[in-house]
């Protein structure tokens, strides 16, 4: 085969390889910017106008300023406000940046330890008998560490302290924990919970 022989074949070799790169590289920016670009957008401008309060992380002002997100649990430990359930987020728990649990299974001494001292502890504090079942979400941690709620039972339990606290009647207590509990998601997933910054917040205006 001579030169020109050659040079034909490996022209004729490279064509089919150029037009199978372009439109390769023609339908990655194409989804970059659809996907990347133009569709975060839109979700975003949809969430904005349908519901620009979750979008935004649910937050929680009080005089202006924000104090939290009713998606996020944090810590209350005064005795006149409802306590969330125990966190292992973080070093001092109720870490945001680092959600996580404990994990530490059903057989582990440390966690039966733990629970121990809990359930000794929210007795103490909450003036219960030693016969007094405590719920389980009083004293261990959520998967996430950060769960904004605690059963009813929970808060049932703690009520009379905060009104003995607070200097309010129990069955007004009882009325803010009725109005600040969620009910079960799409109405049928979980169990109805009760949220605590945002019957702590409905605590410090009643009181």
């Amino acid at each position: 085969m001579n030169t020109s022989k050659q040079s034909q074949v490996v022209g004729s070799a490279g064509r089919p390889f150029v037009k199978q790169l372009l439109p390769a590289v023609l339908m990655v920016a194409l989804f970059t910017v659809g996907l990347g670009v133009v569709y975060p957008l839109a979700v975003t401008g949809i969430a904005q106008v349908t519901m620009s309060g979750r979008a935004d992380g649910s937050l929680v002002e009080r005089d202006g300023a924000v104090v939290g997100s009713s998606l996020i649990g944090q810590s209350f430990t005064a005795p006149e406000y409802f306590h969330p359930r125990p966190s292992a987020a973080g070093t001092d728990g109720y870490d945001a940046m680092a959600s996580g649990g404990s994990n530490l299974g059903p057989s582990s001494a440390d966690l039966i330890a733990a629970v121990g001292e809990r359930v000794a502890a929210y007795r103490a504090e909450n003036g219960l008998a030693d016969d007094v079942p405590v719920p389980a979400d009083a004293v261990t941690t959520s998967g996430s560490g950060l769960d904004p709620h605690i059963s009813i039972a929970n808060a049932r339990l703690q009520t009379r302290r905060v009104a003995d606290e607070r200097g309010l009647s129990v069955d007004r207590v009882e009325e803010l924990v009725d109005a600040n509990t969620d009910g079960r998601a799409l109405g049928f997933l979980g169990q109805p919970g009760v949220n605590v910054l945002g019957l702590n917040l409905a605590l410090d205006a009643a009181s």
